[in-house]
């Protein structure tokens, strides 16, 4: 179950819309993210009309249906109603919650009807108060992605979602990032507005060190894109994790929890043996 472990850091697994429009991709990546453990599975839910830029429709895309607008391919790729309910289903039989980031206002009521567990905006749309307002009065707690935001902005939307449980996470909006532009340290900045509930890392990444890292820095959420296979044509492939690093992420995440403890320093159980074969116990007692 997610987050039942005291300080266990929740894992989600972002499909995103690396199925490709594809159900049976859809639902291997769920198979994915459950075979490795993960706590979540999240989608992208978009209206074209609205989420892509008037002066980008016409531009040609190559896509595996040929070179066709680039409204159309945001159209091909996108899941409705029929689709979400597959998922809904599919997700429900397999014992995992599934949520989906909304970039706009009807992607957002589309999305309310599933009573997902978490509205999630995403760094591009942090800039969308009416869309923040939307995502407030849901009363859902809420994932924040703070990709491409500056501080004015992060502060700005805090405000807006006053009242609301917010999880922010730091992220860096390229797909690959470049490991010298992730920042981790500025999650101590988001801690620093002690108005997020939890703060944690959307990565966007190749390899898994960075993740984990962020882990061992205390992050409470962490959520990484997945593929089949890196290689597949689409967006966000080239910057997610395939099936073997999912599942060596996630046990690696637990070793570093485990390894964590308390923060207090004191011996432990382990030390006996060494504490009766290399120190002398009087001298030993009089420092204890």
């Amino acid at each position: 179950m997610p987050g039942t472990s005291v300080g266990s850091c929740i894992v989600i697994a972002e499909i995103g819309q690396n199925h490709n429009g594809d159900l049976s991709i859809a639902k291997k990546l769920i198979d994915v993210a459950i075979d490795a453990d993960c706590d979540y599975v999240k989608f992208a839910k978009r209206t074209p009309e609205l989420s892509v830029p008037k002066h980008m429709w016409d531009t040609p895309r190559d896509t595996p249906w040929g070179t066709i607008p680039y409204i159309d391919y945001r159209k091909r790729i996108e899941f409705g109603r029929e689709e979400y309910g597959e998922i809904e289903a599919y997700c429900k039989k397999a014992g995992i919650a599934w949520f989906a980031s909304s970039s706009d206002i009807p992607s957002l009521e589309f999305l309310e009807k599933y009573d997902p567990p978490f509205c999630k905006i995403p760094s591009a749309k942090m800039n969308d108060d009416l869309l923040l307002i939307a995502a407030r009065n849901t009363g859902r707690p809420i994932i924040a992605s703070t990709g491409i935001c500056s501080i004015q902005r992060i502060l700005h939307a805090m405000d807006i979602l006053a009242g609301a449980e917010v999880w922010l996470a730091q992220c860096t909006s390229a797909y690959p990032a470049p490991n010298d532009e992730i920042n981790l340290l500025a999650m101590n900045e988001l801690r620093a507005f002690g108005t997020a509930a939890k703060v944690g890392y959307s990565g966007h990444e190749i390899g898994l060190q960075i993740t984990l890292a962020a882990v061992a820095m205390g992050a409470e959420f962490v959520e990484r894109h997945i593929t089949l296979a890196r290689s597949m044509w689409g967006t966000d492939h080239a910057a997610s994790v395939e099936p073997d690093g999912l599942r060596r992420l996630v046990k690696d995440i637990r070793v570093i929890e485990a390894a964590m403890g308390d923060g207090e320093k004191k011996k432990m159980p382990c030390e006996e043996a060494a504490l009766r074969s290399l120190r002398v116990e009087i001298v030993d007692s009089l420092l204890e």
